[in-house]
């Protein structure tokens, strides 16, 4: 007669194989392959940072407080403000490639073959290795040829050849403008033609501001130097900008030197002269802000609104360090925003979080901004800064090796944009495989339309 502990142990185990058969697979549609690339295209670049290299701070700004080296700190985070802070630090925002990569690192459901993979993800440190073309006025019109001998390696690989390169994904930690020369064109200092080479013309291209017609590249947000590593830190944060008095009605922090001709910038610095009772400027030239947070975020934690004109390019880091202090931001173009952060701001919904200026209005028009934003109801502007802070941690980027519970209360900046490039690329694959590479070019899933 059989055993019957055996018996019960034998349908306990045919049961339980049944369910595990029956569950979902979590992995499904989200497995990644981290290419293993040359160290000269990432680990060999981070050594610009002393001898004859490059450095990855601009030395010669005076105000520049920290050695380039100490950058590298904390896998890119750089070094703490403070010996006792524990979630600020002052971040070179071309070291976010680094810190990808070492988050892409602890995600689950990586795979070692890339066959298994549902999108394969290029640890090239492209605005590290940008450097000598822009540092160097002898290199200035060979700088077409960055990101050369990586095409070069990924061809003679065959590394893109199963999808022609529409699964494979990078982050470059600068403007997409700063990016796309023609190769044949007049160079321009401080770009290069990384995103013009034809043998990555099918990647995505996460970028810190992304051009508006290419499909191949998506906006996510600038790094702030605000990367906690546990909820309890976010939460304290989060309460204080929550609790913050606003005596200020509105304040802007950026370089102050007035603009030769009329424009958006120049109008708001006439307006704070003549405003000193509701605008407050913080002075952010000559790189002022680059490595001391507080010198802006204590003012933006005490004014209810804080504007965000475009400069050379139309995004602004500002705008991500205004959402954590809870000061509602102020825009004066789609191009700011709205264009850009589909995946972790909704389009749709900036009138809860926002308000939008147009810029002729006010520079030729005769709109004042104080005027217009003291006329917004008090009721308002608290439920504007509420919908603000609720989403200030899909904007930032939080400590690698967080606490579980941190990683378990929402998404980051980080996962909302593997998120992104995992929905894009399975579009596009699957348009490969339909025989219907007309929907590659579709971007219906790059803006969240609601949360």
């Amino acid at each position: 007669m059989p055993n019957p502990l055996f018996l019960f142990l034998f349908l306990f185990l045919l049961l339980s194989g049944v369910a595990t058969a029956d569950d979902p697979d979590p992995c499904a549609g989200r497995r990644i392959h981290i290419r293993s690339l040359p160290r000269r295209f990432n680990a060999d670049l981070l050594r610009y940072c002393g001898g004859d290299g490059f450095p990855l701070a601009d030395t010669s700004a005076a105000a520049t407080s920290v050695p380039p080296c100490a950058s590298l700190a904390n896998h890119g985070l750089g070094p703490r403000t403070h010996p006792r802070s524990r979630s600020w630090y002052r971040t070179d925002p071309r070291l976010l490639e680094a810190f990808f990569h070492r988050r892409i690192q602890e995600r689950d459901c990586l795979v070692d073959d890339p066959a298994d993979a549902d999108a394969v993800f290029l640890p090239y440190y492209a605005a590290l290795d940008a450097l000598p073309y822009v540092l160097r006025p002898s290199l200035l019109d060979e700088s077409a040829r960055h990101g050369a001998a990586l095409a070069e390696h990924l061809s003679r690989g065959g590394l893109l050849s199963r999808c022609h390169g529409h699964d494979h994904f990078l982050l470059l930690a600068g403007s997409a403008w700063d990016y796309s020369q023609a190769p044949g064109g007049p160079r321009l200092w401080g770009t290069t033609s990384l995103l013009r080479l034809p043998a990555l013309a099918n990647l995505t291209f996460l970028t810190l501001e992304s051009r508006t017609w290419p499909w191949q590249e998506h906006a996510l947000p600038h790094p702030t130097s605000f990367h906690p590593a546990s909820l309890a830190h976010l939460r304290a944060w989060l309460a204080r900008a929550r609790r913050s008095p606003r005596p200020t009605l509105m304040l802007f922090a950026g370089g102050v030197s007035r603009p030769s001709r009329p424009n958006i910038r120049g109008s708001i610095l006439a307006e704070c002269a003549n405003r000193t009772d509701a605008c407050a400027l913080v002075d952010c030239s000559a790189g002022r802000c680059a490595r001391d947070p507080g010198r802006y975020m204590r003012p933006m934690l005490r004014a209810r609104f804080c504007l965000q004109p475009p400069g050379d390019t139309p995004t602004r880091r500002s705008t991500f360090d205004a959402i954590l202090a809870g000061c509602v931001p102020v825009f004066f173009e789609d191009l700011a925003a709205r264009a850009q952060y589909g995946w972790h701001l909704p389009p749709a919904r900036y009138h809860e979080f926002s308000v939008h200026i147009p810029k002729e209005d006010v520079v030729f028009g005769g709109v004042r901004i104080a005027d217009t934003l003291a006329a917004v109801p008090d009721e308002q502007v608290r439920r504007m800064r509420r919908r603000v802070l609720q989403l200030a941690p899909r904007v930032l980027y939080r400590r690698h090796g967080s606490t579980a519970d941190l990683r378990e209360a929402g998404k980051d900046a980080i996962d909302l944009a593997v998120e992104g490039v995992l929905r894009r690329i399975r579009r596009r694959t699957r348009a490969l495989q339909d025989g219907s590479p007309e929907r590659i070019y579709e971007q219906e899933d790059d803006s969240l339309e609601d949360m």
